[in-house]
């Protein structure tokens, strides 16, 4: 039988990525774009996840998976899946409204029906997975840190330019040794020397969803995310722009501006160090193809572990249905992904 998939936010720049990693991998999907406004085929639905109305055009087509590549801070798509019994991806959501959607599902959903996962975490959600390849005895982890690199040239969505223009004056929260710190964006420098011939770069506190599953649902005492730009003086610029409080005094018009650049393609890399009481890991990887790439060869990887049917009804962070060394072994035969795991 066909599989039918849906993914919302299918004309967008990471859903459209989707789209073609998924016909290209499973030719036998039968996969449907979800957008406000009406498309040239017959697998071009009409939804609006502000207006619920919209969504009778799901149970009709008989989608047996919804993809959410749109923000939805209603969590409208959420209760729909849960009501009707449908799984669900969401890859969109950043720490706060994660937090709220994952106790919505919870709460919705006593009994499990359906298989809820929830991918925001940084790439796609495949840090945890990376972590537990290499550090199989989770429980000796005492502190997992997370440095980005983030190109001003890659190409961009809206979604997180929009959340850092609306939170970078907020603080948010990071773990040491299981206390919550409040830190704000761009600040508590420190530098960092990034594999894949970028060198040594200042790097700044960023919120990303991983600070809270690492430590809240994986339990590792210690966690923090820092980023850096491919400008060194736009890295430096955010930090003066922070401890200066310009940020403060800035419109969110002119915020949104500020982080809302995108070019026409670049690489993206992160690094993630792993500490346990004798021993430091790291995990380098690199996307020759950028941010959008990863994250939906990520999604792709979730989907498909999704329709195996192997999977129990439940509700679950993406890194919890896969075996680590399946990630690693996907992302590592990829042929724009350069990973490599050092102790």
């Amino acid at each position: 039988m066909r599989k039918n998939i849906l993914v919302i936010g299918g004309t967008g720049l990471v859903g459209k990525v989707i789209l073609r990693i998924l016909e290209a991998r499973n030719p036998d999907f039968n996969l449907f774009i979800g957008s406000r406004q009406s498309g040239k085929t017959t697998n071009s639905l009409v939804i609006d996840v502000t207006n619920p109305r919209t969504f009778d055009t799901i149970t009709t087509n008989k989608i047996d998976l919804i993809v959410l590549c749109t923000k939805d801070s209603n969590n409208e798509i959420l209760e729909f899946a849960i009501k009707n019994k449908l799984d669900y991806i969401d890859i969109t959501k950043p720490t706060p409204e994660l937090t709220v959607a994952y106790d919505f599902a919870k709460t919705k959903m006593p009994k499990a029906e359906s298989r809820i996962v929830f991918s925001s975490g940084w790439m796609g959600g495949i840090v945890g997975s990376l972590v537990d390849f290499a550090e199989p005895e989770k429980n000796k982890i005492q502190e997992t840190n997370i440095y980005i690199y983030y190109s001003v040239k890659d190409q961009a969505g809206k979604s997180s330019a929009n959340f850092l223009a609306e939170n970078v004056c907020k603080p948010f929260i990071v773990y040491k040794n299981n206390r919550p710190q409040k830190v704000k964006h761009f600040l508590n420098s420190e530098r960092f020397n990034f594999s894949f011939e970028i060198g040594y770069r200042q790097v700044y506190n960023l919120d990303v969803p991983d600070l809270f599953i690492l430590n809240q649902i994986e339990k590792i005492p210690t966690v923090s995310v820092k980023v850096t730009y491919n400008s060194k003086f736009i890295t430096c610029l955010m930090g003066y722009f922070q401890s200066l409080k310009i940020f403060n005094i800035m419109f969110l018009r002119e915020r949104q501006l500020l982080f809302g650049s995108s070019g026409n393609g670049d690489q993206t890399a992160f690094e993630v160090v792993i500490k346990t009481q004798d021993k430091t890991k790291r995990i380098s990887l690199q996307s020759l193809k950028g941010q959008a790439e990863l994250t939906a060869f990520s999604t792709v990887l979730h989907i498909e572990r999704m329709l195996e049917g192997i999977l129990y009804d439940g509700i679950y962070f993406s890194h919890q249905i896969h075996s680590p060394e399946e990630i690693y072994e996907a992302l590592n035969s990829y042929s724009t992904i350069n990973l490599k795991i050092s102790k």
